[in-house]
């Protein structure tokens, strides 16, 4: 399982670096996106510039999945990234939608495996505020008596 994970690891960081420099790059030619709703949000991407802040979150989260070293964080960053390019190919652009499957079940089986590092947010928090509440109430019955 170890090494399974290493080469989804390394096979996802290595695509979210590659597309993500090809956004500031431009050295994989991309053809124009179809008539509709996907070119006109890739467009309104485009003129807002908002597709350099995706690239740039595309290889920065790469590059932390390819070094292995915070892997966590990498998945973190690249989570709403994959969500939006799942999305793009499921409601506009269906043609890419097999790789962006790929991604997803990289993704997911990265998630699975380290799960640990995310149950701090999936777990009930210890019921600290009613601890507190109690205090606060054994203070104010303190002073008043």
């Amino acid at each position: 399982m170890k090494i399974a994970t290493i080469i989804a690891r390394s096979l996802l960081g290595l695509i979210f670096v590659v597309f993500g420099s090809n956004m500031f790059l431009h050295f994989i030619p991309m053809p124009p996106p179809p008539e509709g709703p996907a070119r006109d949000f890739m467009t309104a991407l485009f003129v807002s510039h908002y597709l350099y802040v995706v690239g740039a979150l595309q290889v920065l989260g790469g590059l932390l999945l390819f070094t292995g070293r915070w892997t966590p964080l990498g998945l973190t960053l690249l989570g709403p990234v994959i969500v939006n390019i799942v999305c793009f190919h499921a409601l506009m652009a269906p043609a890419g939608l097999p790789l962006a499957i790929v991604v997803s079940v990289l993704a997911l089986f990265l998630l699975w495996n380290y799960r640990k590092n995310f149950a701090g947010i999936l777990v009930d928090a210890p019921a600290q505020s009613d601890s507190r509440s109690q205090q606060a109430t054994a203070r104010t019955v303190a002073v008043h008596s």
